[in-house]
């Protein structure tokens, strides 16, 4: 294929996330393709290497846990041969107060039009402070939730 409909599917990629239609987006992968994310694995549980059936299930706990979806934006694609590199930002808010602002670099390989690997680079801490971190206290007084400590009763 092209490198201009590779860097089309890729944009598609990021369209229909941001839709939240999670099925149209892996809907664009190869049946064997993976996603990596940085980072070490006891200080980032989503570090990693993903199949297609884990990441869609990584994507649908995002999912569960925004608002209104995760809307991300390409701010620049460029393409050579297979691969696509991109610059993409992202915006959401969770339901539990925090908010994710996130910028990114991916890398896609394709294959046969699709895209059969995607290397993400991120910034680890704000991923895991917004996604992994336990609530501090105002944010749990902020939501609404009760305080996991006990209150000595």
């Amino acid at each position: 294929m092209s490198t201009e409909h590779n860097k089309a599917v890729a944009r598609e990629f990021f369209a229909r996330f941001s839709a939240s239609d999670i099925d149209g987006a892996l809907n664009t992968m190869t049946d064997d393709a993976t996603w990596w994310i940085p980072g070490k694995k006891e200080r980032s549980p989503t570090a990693g290497l993903y199949p297609k059936d884990k990441i869609a299930r990584l994507f649908n706990r995002m999912l569960q846990a925004l608002k209104t979806g995760l809307e991300m934006k390409v701010k620049a694609c460029i393409a050579e041969g297979d691969s696509v590199a991109l610059e993409v930002v992202s915006s959401g808010d969770l339901k539990n107060g925090r908010r994710y602002r996130q910028e990114y670099h991916m890398l896609m390989q394709f294959r046969d039009g699709k895209i059969s690997a995607v290397r993400e680079y991120l910034d680890t801490q704000h991923a895991y402070d917004v996604w992994i971190a336990p609530l501090t206290e105002q944010e749990l007084e902020s939501s609404g939730s009760t305080s996991p400590k006990s209150d000595g009763a």
